[in-house]
């Protein structure tokens, strides 16, 4: 058996997230699916981590077993040739043995964006929050580095996937607006070592609130140090979030040395 990794960016709003339900349109049902087709056996993904529905991703990783001769440049071609329109193969590399896309992530970047403009931009309804007024982008930035390092986050979890540690290390989170005809745009990108479950939707929804003015910039900090969700702001709508990336641990995610 070889293992395969894969790089996948989709549009989720058509989806009631990644991982299979029975009955609904999933993006792991639709790779799995054509997985089958063009290896001619069923096949079982695992994903770096399960987008919630309406959730993009620009880098997603999944990894599968697999005895198909195929090779992965083959097997690029061929699945994107099978998948919807609004999901594609990005890169498909042979692996080593036992390479999981969960256990062997080490960070992953998660991206949101906001349009905070006095007209509602319509090309863009599907692809962020539009929010009711403009934010200050400053405050929320600032706000946002009390997250930074590695503390409990049960402020910022929603109930519903049980973890053994709300312990999580953010590397850096950064709030910015968009220039020119970006002037409506507000990113927020916050990479860490692991996500909870709602973790970043909650953060971008309890920076919201200080960039509205209704909180002020100490108030973060608090949040995090009370370890109750109930403490924290709202969750952000799902649209505006994206999975940027995943990096793995030096030889643990690369291509399978040849010879």
């Amino acid at each position: 058996m070889r293992t395969l990794k894969l790089t996948l960016a989709y549009d989720g709003a058509a989806y009631a997230g990644w991982q299979v339900q029975p009955g609904r349109n999933t993006v792991q049902g639709a790779l799995e699916a054509a997985l089958a087709k063009v290896t001619g056996a069923p096949v079982r993904v695992v994903a770096s981590g399960r987008t919630d529905a309406g959730v993009h991703a620009l880098g997603q990783v999944a990894g599968f077993t697999t005895d198909s001769p195929l090779g992965p440049a083959v097997l690029l071609r061929a699945l994107n040739a099978e998948l919807p329109r609004d999901v594609a193969v990005l890169e498909a590399v042979e692996v080593h043995e036992g390479f999981h896309p969960i256990h062997d992530a080490v960070r992953k970047r998660y991206r949101y964006l906001i349009h905070d403009g006095p007209v509602r931009d319509v090309f863009r309804r599907g692809y962020c929050w539009q929010h009711p007024g403009r934010l200050d982008a400053g405050a929320m930035h600032r706000a946002a580095q009390a997250l930074v390092g590695k503390h409990d986050f049960s402020s910022f979890e929603s109930s519903g996937a049980e973890r053994l540690s709300s312990v999580r290390t953010v590397y850096a989170i950064s709030v910015g607006r968009g220039r020119g005809a970006e002037g409506h745009l507000v990113t927020t990108e916050v990479e860490a070592d692991g996500i909870l479950y709602n973790m970043v939707r909650a953060i971008v929804g309890t920076l919201v609130e200080v960039g509205r003015g209704a909180r002020p910039e100490s108030w973060p900090a608090e949040v995090l140090q009370a370890a109750d969700r109930r403490a924290g702001g709202p969750t952000a709508p799902p649209q505006g979030l994206f999975l940027v990336r995943v990096e793995y641990a030096e030889g643990r995610g690369g291509m399978k040395d040849e010879g």
